[in-house]
């Protein structure tokens, strides 16, 4: 076996000396020089003709920008033909309307300035219980319950007494007497007045007459009764909250929204409220304040949206989704998927016709959607190379691709 191998290896050495020799005698014949002074040809005039990038032809209907410098050391020439098999497509860089969309998740919760609290300001026992389960929606002056004190009764019995006084010692000769029945008056009036009974019954006791056993107690607003403690028979004392009530067909949802959207978001802009769960709901709402501390953890700011709720399809609680659509006027603009990301820079491919490409680094401003404001680094009308599925693969490719076409010019 170890001979032939050995036969093997031999004849593999005799056959290509042979192809060697036979190698340098043919150059040798025809005169092409070896080594060094090849390469000193290639070096000539003729290698410098062959990097001229191809004049643009004006017939064509690829789209060209202004020709760049001869000798800028940022572009390289890409036969069309090429281009077109790889996928190159173009945009013109141009002045666009341009509106940038904030999308965020709020949770529903009560308009606190239409919520009243229902307690009383004496001692008393609940007699008549109107409106007695959570829930309940109730007008603006609707009786919730009549309650009985024996403070309220004396009350209304001096209020009488002091009354048919001024009746009968208001025009007394004696004028001491006389203003002691209107001081007892006006002291018994402004008790009731702290004690929140209104005037009409005030004045219901003074054209009846009547002392009145119980007293309703009335709903300040009208809205639905979201908490109640109020029972038949119960024994209440002063600052005790009987009832909760939220007038809920407005209400507030309580959004967050990052920092960086901050500087968008104004006072009086109009959203859009939806619901996962109902797609056919759609709300119309604005902001109505913007909270001034930031969560530093989220790095997020809480906003504030105020929306009208008909039939009282949101419910405190509940979550919905939140859009706001803002104008941010014309600016120059490009595609986001012409930007080519290195990580450090953001740089842009120019097509200036006839396979001729020049990439530049960019100063991009504000996103809105597919497309990105360009503050530095493109002019109006430049032909943004667009797509490139050889160069936009990866980050790492990206980087490569970069550093190659800037060894092409040497």
């Amino acid at each position: 076996m170890k001979r032939w191998t050995f036969y093997i290896a031999f004849g593999v050495l005799i056959i290509g000396s042979g192809l060697g020799a036979y190698w340098f005698l043919s150059h040798q014949a025809t005169g092409v020089p070896t080594g060094p002074s090849q390469e000193a040809t290639t070096q000539g005039p003729n290698r410098k003709h062959m990097e001229q990038p191809p004049k643009h032809d004006h017939k064509s209907s690829t789209p060209a920008s202004e020709s760049p410098p001869a000798t800028a050391p940022n572009t390289l020439t890409i036969a069309p033909e090429r281009l077109q098999t790889i996928g190159v497509r173009f945009e013109e860089a141009a002045h666009r309307p341009l509106a940038r969309t904030i999308r965020t998740v709020g949770r529903v919760e009560i308009d606190e300035r239409r919520l009243a609290r229902v307690n009383i300001k004496f001692e008393g026992w609940i007699e008549d219980l109107r409106v007695s389960a959570i829930g309940d929606h109730v007008k603006q002056h609707q009786i919730l319950f009549t309650i009985y004190s024996p403070d309220l009764v004396a009350t209304q019995e001096e209020y009488l007494l002091a009354l048919q006084g001024i009746r009968e010692l208001g025009t007394s000769e004696f004028p001491v007497v006389a203003k002691g029945a209107k001081d007892l008056l006006e002291a018994t009036r402004r008790r009731f007045q702290l004690w929140d009974i209104t005037e009409n019954h005030i004045q219901d006791l003074e054209r009846t007459g009547e002392v009145l056993r119980t007293l309703p107690i009335h709903s300040p607003i009208t809205g639905t009764v979201l908490k109640m403690e109020a029972r038949a028979g119960t024994h209440v004392t002063p600052g005790t909250e009987l009832y909760m009530i939220a007038d809920l067909s407005r209400i507030w949802i309580m959004a967050d929204i990052y920092e960086y959207e901050l500087p968008l978001i104004q006072l009086d802009q109009k959203a859009t409220v939806t619901l996962s769960y109902d797609p056919q709901t759609h709300l119309v709402g604005s902001v109505g304040f913007i909270y001034p501390t930031l969560d530093p953890q989220t790095r997020t700011a809480k906003v504030r949206f105020e929306v009208k709720n008909p039939g009282e399809k949101l419910k405190p609680g509940m979550y919905a989704n939140v859009e706001l659509t803002i104008p941010l006027g014309r600016r120059l603009a490009i595609p986001r998927d012409a930007v080519l990301e290195t990580g450090e820079r953001q740089v842009v491919f120019i097509h200036h016709g006839g396979g001729t490409l020049e990439w530049r680094d960019a100063k991009l401003g504000v996103q809105a959607g597919e497309w990105v404001e360009v503050l530095e680094g493109v002019k109006e009308g430049d032909h943004i190379v667009t797509s490139a599925n050889f160069l936009i693969d990866s980050e790492s490719q990206l980087k490569s691709a970069i550093r190659g076409m800037a060894g092409m010019k040497h």
